[in-house]
């Protein structure tokens, strides 16, 4: 894991007695994650790439003091403390600053704490890797647009999960076998997600990824990155062939809630340290079955539904979105 060192524009002294931070003629009581006095809080978690513009706009949010965030991620961190929340003008401009998530925390807000085991449940498609697994097949099968139909019709709310779910594996009878080996075989692991999973498994929590689309690919991503489970449909496969079934329960929206709660109780996690994370309306339950939930390059419903949004940046963000001391 890579690790980066402390936000290079930010020199650290000791004045009267005191740690500060300065930047050009700018000089702020630097205080330690974790030791902070109450106040709303702000979280900026960026790449080199946006260093200049955050130093730009350290200024403008005038905070009280500033902490440095240290995880094992290529990204720097900073915690910096208000005297009120940001408003609307500021979040425009956070959100204009290209390679930059930001976590506003409210005074009365305790976050997960990193360094505690946990539970991470996981979406796959879209979330811990980057492609929808049904599209794959059905372009390698040859129905990729005939798919897309009954997926447009589904987020137009003619159809429920349950049934754009069958139509769609419906489309995928007589497909060889062959088409989900050779996915799995390519299949595009969202930035970060390696990072991320091994700096929670450090510290004693249990990854898990419950998706709607299919266990060869949840399997496939268990084994990679040791996830302590995996939840996803099952395709009915004779011959080498695919039959355009799935078979058992459906894993759908209120199933993805359960995983959540199911896991938590069985590995016996402490309350406020369930997390989930997705990117699409059908997640909205399993977030909010969580005591953190947060959202990835998500759909608004979702956004709107999370406690944390990840927009910018990979799924390194996540670690910085805990309370690290």
């Amino acid at each position: 894991m890579e690790s980066v060192l402390p936000f290079p524009l930010l020199a650290s002294q000791r004045q009267d007695g005191v740690y500060v931070l300065s930047l050009q003629q700018h000089i702020w009581p630097a205080f330690k994650e974790g030791h902070h006095a109450q106040g709303e809080r702000l979280r900026l978690i960026f790449s080199e790439k946006a260093a200049a513009a955050v130093a730009d706009l350290l200024p403008e949010l005038a905070p009280r003091a500033v902490a440095i965030l240290q995880r094992e991620q290529s990204l720097y961190g900073l915690e910096l403390l208000l005297e009120a929340g940001i408003c609307q003008s500021m979040q425009n401009r956070l959100e204009s600053i290209c390679e930059l998530d930001y976590l506003p925390i409210a005074a009365t807000t305790s976050l997960p704490q990193l360094l505690t085991p946990g539970l991470l449940v996981m979406d796959m498609d879209s979330t811990a890797i980057t492609i929808e697994c049904i599209d794959e097949l059905a372009a390698a099968a040859g129905v990729g647009a005939e798919v897309a139909q009954v997926t447009e019709r589904a987020m137009q709310g003619e159809l429920d999960f349950e049934q754009s779910l069958r139509q769609r594996v419906a489309k995928l009878k007589g497909a060889n076998q062959s088409i989900i080996d050779d996915l799995c075989a390519r299949l595009p692991l969202s930035p970060g997600l390696e990072s991320m999973i091994a700096e929670l498994k450090s510290h004693g929590w249990r990854t898990v990824v419950a998706s709607g689309g299919f266990t060869p690919f949840v399997g496939h991503l268990q084994q990679l990155l040791g996830l302590d489970a995996a939840f996803a449909n099952e395709l009915v496969i004779s011959d080498g062939k695919l039959l355009g079934e799935v078979s058992g329960q459906v894993v759908d929206a209120a199933f993805k809630a359960d995983v959540v709660r199911t896991c938590a109780e069985q590995w016996q996690i402490a309350a406020g340290q369930r997390l989930a994370i997705g990117d699409g309306a059908n997640d909205i339950p399993m977030v909010q079955a969580a005591d953190f939930g947060i959202a990835y390059h998500a759909k608004p419903k979702l956004a709107a539904a999370a406690a944390a949004r990840i927009n910018k940046l990979g799924l390194q963000v996540l670690p910085f979105l805990l309370q690290g001391r």
